[in-house]
């Protein structure tokens, strides 16, 4: 069977507090998958607070949000340029998407 390999977007803040619950019962069932957060907008706030490691390993930060908000994301924690551009081109690899 292939492994799952899942993009969940969270754009605001109740959305990343279900992609976390989301992460974590795919993982449950699917140990193996491949689990991204990508975050941006409004949930920036809340993403930059987080300190549960195995959230913040599947993290990955929006740098236009981050930068518009003057926030700082956590050294471990992946960022890239653009969100939208970041989903667009795992989508294309082959990543399902959801939005939490």
């Amino acid at each position: 069977m292939a492994v799952t390999q899942l993009l969940i977007h969270a754009p605001t803040v109740d959305a990343l507090k279900r992609a976390q619950n989301n992460a974590r019962n795919l993982l449950k069932l699917e140990p193996d998958a491949q689990v991204e957060i990508v975050v941006n907008g409004p949930a920036m706030s809340l993403a930059v607070t987080l300190n549960d490691e195995d959230i913040l390993s599947r993290l990955v930060l929006c740098r236009n949000s981050l930068r518009a908000q003057g926030l700082t994301a956590q050294p471990q924690v992946k960022e890239v340029d653009a969100a939208v551009q970041y989903l667009a081109q795992q989508q294309l690899k082959g990543w399902s998407y959801i939005r939490a």
